[in-house]
């Protein structure tokens, strides 16, 4: 990596951060107003990764306006995200169609103290428009970093991104499937990804933005600046609201004590031999 200045265009970058927030924020309260007309609040999972690509679009447009970045890597890190983020937002939004509220927002809400909505307006959409935000700083610091990408980071960046957004993907179908067979009601989902890993989803979220920061380390400022995203996204998968939450939920279910005992928490291995 070069220094830490390096060229970096520390004022440019300045503003574009004010452009991130303002996109995910416009995001978010747009999304506020439809969950107000339809009652159910669960939609803000939709505007996640919506609010992303929307960040990375809007970060592309302002890097060019100021006439910064490398075109290459501003058109590869835009495209990653984009991509990412709408087959989130597209997959849950399928999910969800037709269902009611979602279980953790009713239980968030039933304790809410004075109006719900408001309640929900600044723990909900504004904080989760502020970890996009945050989140997003790889993909906006890469829009930034002067002069071609090198190989290395370019095909390590890319491909981990490939391997995260593939496991999101297969997991995610085979996990449908499974749950669209009336055979398969109240039964564990224990095959394929997930007889490797408990949460394939999780990981390929872990290996996305980890693939997007590895395109920010041709520039020690860019790094430094980005590493705070896919460590606070790690916490959030293992620690926070992904997988620590879901097991909570799942523990009583029959057979949840041995899927874990065979099955890797989190980093995909072969199953053990029961």
């Amino acid at each position: 990596m070069n220094g830490f200045s390096s060229g970096f265009p520390w004022s440019a970058f300045a503003l574009n951060l004010a452009w991130a927030a303002g996109a995910s924020l416009a995001v978010m309260l747009a999304t506020f107003a439809v969950a107000l007309r339809i009652g159910v609040h669960r939609i803000v999972d939709v505007a996640w990764g919506a609010a992303f690509a929307a960040v990375a679009v809007v970060t592309f447009a302002a890097s060019a306006s100021a006439g910064e970045g490398d075109v290459v890597r501003r058109l590869v890190v835009t495209v990653l995200t984009a991509v990412w983020g709408l087959r989130l937002a597209i997959h849950i939004g399928r999910r969800g169609r037709g269902h009611g509220e979602d279980p953790r927002y009713e239980k968030m809400l039933a304790k809410a103290p004075g109006s719900r909505n408001a309640y929900a307006l600044r723990m909900v959409y504004l904080l989760q428009g502020s970890l996009v935000w945050l989140v997003s700083l790889p993909v906006q610091a890469a829009q930034y970093v002067p002069g071609r990408p090198s190989l290395i980071n370019y095909v390590a960046g890319t491909a981990l991104w490939a391997v995260g957004i593939g496991f999101e993907a297969v997991g995610d179908a085979q996990l449908a499937r499974f749950r669209a067979d009336s055979a398969n009601r109240g039964k564990l989902m224990d095959r394929g990804l997930w007889s490797w890993t408990r949460h394939p989803n999780y990981f390929g979220d872990f290996c996305v933005w980890w693939g997007l920061f590895l395109l920010t380390c041709d520039s020690a400022a860019a790094a430094a600046v980005s590493v705070v995203s896919p460590v606070v996204m790690s916490l959030l998968l293992t620690q926070g609201s992904g997988k620590r939450l879901l097991e909570q939920h799942m523990a009583d279910r029959p057979g949840h004590a041995e899927y874990r005992a065979r099955t890797s928490g989190f980093f995909p291995r072969p199953p053990a031999r029961e």
